[in-house]
């Protein structure tokens, strides 16, 4: 670590220019194509270079972007309405056979966002400003899907080198060395307004969080979005630092398999009473407090603010009461409790492993006897689709924002293709929950889409398959010459980045 600190101090030579922003990423960019990559941070920084058809909010609502406007003309069909007067990077222009392109060029890079494009049968171009996206089955979430689905130049993809980009973005690429340094800056020749008076913007990947925290209050850093929560305190004591707190998109839950179970004996899970037992008996306050750091929201929905579908008033966890708890188990006829055993990712959310330890002393006065079975992240979504697992730890990220993609992998049965109930490790198959998922499929009426969720979500609640925990926290810090907007989903956007 303290090698790479001195090889980042030797980099960082020249003051800070007021007009240049420097951000300490954790990792470098995987690619510059945006049809080459999956993974939600690279896709994030280049949506700065590149733009889909729609984008979103600092909410996560959905707006305008290379489309003015869409619709849905049929139930196969959506028409987008593109805006008219954009150019390239490059100068050449912005037209409705780069949409169709670009559409089908992700659909067919395995590595790329082409699982959010699966529905879509054929693109047909109506003139050079409109488009329809013909799809296989009526998909009311085709808009939703194109956000990270960005638009390449037809003409020039050909000619463009891998350490080159030419989008319609609000920034261009100006230098880009992997595992050092991407440099971008402003294009003055952007079609929306611009914001702020950054010219400039490094990405400088930095591995060691040590490293990047300490090249902040040194100036030599403006922004670190990768912040651990044990340093948010010793922050939040610097005048000159600013530490920026808010709900991710990913919901950390326990998963109850509800059915018969590989190995011995009976399932008590199986009873619903037992399942709310334990809801009542987990200390959620401890939890975020002395496990969390605080950084997390306690959750009583599978999806959080940012996410289509969310409700405040809904998102309310059991109350904390071991009486209650212990009542329940008595109407199961377990007031003795059982042993039960915890499947656990090493690290697939934060702090994991010590967010599982910790529920076997608040179980235990109920005469719960947890165990936790710690697996590898790489073999945990194997390990849980086997089943094997009475209890397990789920992390979850609604992809894209919308509580009905949710309900539709962890809510409906399983579906012999896989389509629907694909990460539905419980066994959980309620007729009427699966009705609720199957009839959003058809709905493109938002109220409608919205009471449809909110009825399988009470339902949910009620059966208690899962047990939602909390909501994870995105921490970021920057020096006070900046002002930043963060979103749920991390995205860092350049555009909206101030100088005070």
């Amino acid at each position: 670590m303290i090698a790479f600190a001195v090889a980042l101090a030797a980099i960082l030579v020249f003051p800070a220019q007021a007009q240049t922003m420097r951000w300490a990423i954790d990792r470098p960019l995987a690619t510059l194509d945006p049809h080459a990559a999956a993974e939600p941070f690279t896709l994030g920084v280049l949506t700065n270079i590149h733009e889909g058809l729609v984008r979103r909010t600092p909410d996560l609502a959905l707006e305008p972007a290379l489309a003015t406007g869409w619709r849905a003309v049929e139930p196969l069909v959506w028409r987008f309405t593109l805006r008219e007067g954009v150019t390239f990077h490059d100068g050449s222009p912005f037209s409705a056979e780069d949409v169709a392109f670009s559409i089908a060029r992700a659909q067919a890079n395995r590595a790329g966002p082409r699982q959010r494009l699966g529905t879509i049968a054929s693109v047909c171009v109506v003139d050079p400003h409109t488009v329809e996206l013909v799809t296989r089955a009526p998909d009311p979430l085709l808009p939703q899907r194109l956000d990270t689905v960005l638009m390449l130049s037809r003409a020039s993809v050909e000619r463009t080198a891998p350490d080159e980009a030419n989008g319609t973005g609000p920034f261009r690429l100006d230098a880009h060395a992997p595992e050092r340094l991407t440099r971008l800056m402003r294009n003055t020749a952007w079609w929306d307004r611009q914001r702020g008076m950054i010219v400039h913007a490094e990405l400088w990947p930095v591995p060691s969080a040590a490293v990047r925290l300490a090249a902040l209050p040194a100036g030599d850093i403006d922004l670190v979005t990768a912040v651990p929560p044990e340093e948010v305190a010793r922050l939040k004591e610097r005048r000159d630092i600013v530490v920026v707190e808010g709900p991710a998109l990913r919901t950390v839950m326990l998963g109850f398999d509800i059915g018969p179970v590989a190995g011995p004996g009976t399932n008590p899970l199986a009873d619903g009473r037992v399942r709310r037992a334990i809801g009542h008996a987990i200390d959620i306050a401890a939890l975020r407090t002395e496990v969390m750091g605080g950084a997390a929201i306690p959750a009583g929905l599978l999806w959080g603010p940012g996410v289509f579908g969310y409700r405040a008033a809904e998102d309310r966890r059991p109350v904390f009461d071991l009486d209650r708890a212990r009542a329940l188990l008595a109407e199961a006829a377990l007031p003795a409790g059982f042993l039960l055993r915890l499947d656990c990712p090493q690290g697939r959310a934060p702090r994991a492993a010590a967010l599982c330890a910790a529920l076997a002393p608040m179980l235990a006065p109920l005469g719960i006897r947890l165990t936790v079975n710690l697996i590898p992240d790489a073999a945990y979504d194997a390990a849980l689709a086997r089943r094997e697992a009475r209890a397990f730890l789920l992390a979850w990220s609604a992809e894209p924002p919308a509580a009905g993609q949710t309900l539709a992998a962890l809510a409906h049965a399983r579906h012999p293709a896989g389509a629907l109930g694909h990460a539905n490790h419980t066994g959980y198959d309620r007729a009427e929950v699966n009705g609720l998922i199957a009839a959003l499929a058809d709905v493109f009426e938002p109220a409608r889409r919205q009471s449809l969720i909110d009825q399988a979500a009470a339902m949910l609640r009620a059966d208690a398959v899962y047990l939602p925990l909390h909501h994870e926290v995105l921490t970021w810090a920057h020096r006070d010459r900046i002002r930043v907007v963060q979103r749920p989903d991390g995205v860092v956007v350049l555009n909206a980045i101030t100088l005070p």
